[in-house]
């Protein structure tokens, strides 16, 4: 069984746009995210990333999960690690 899924952007119906209200924001970043970690996008992304631009997503999406996950949330949701 696979450890990951990216299913809100494969069922998700409704508008997506930043600004509007709290919900659709969070419905546009969890969707343009799930877009944006796919592995065809991903293959060809990377390869043109600069060390800098790398080191950017690295910081920031660790920083949001150092803020906003606990230390055993990090390890069973990011990790994706056993009880």
């Amino acid at each position: 069984m696979a450890k990951h899924s990216h299913k809100f952007i494969e069922t998700f119906d409704g508008f997506l746009g930043y600004g509007l209200d709290r919900q659709s924001d969070e419905h546009t970043v969890q969707a343009y995210l799930q877009k944006f970690s796919d592995d065809r996008l991903m293959e060809t992304v990377l390869k043109r990333m600069t060390d800098d631009d790398l080191k950017e997503i690295f910081d920031v999406v660790s920083k949001m999960l150092k803020d906003h996950l606990t230390e055993p949330e990090y390890h069973r949701l990011f990790l994706k690690e056993e009880d």
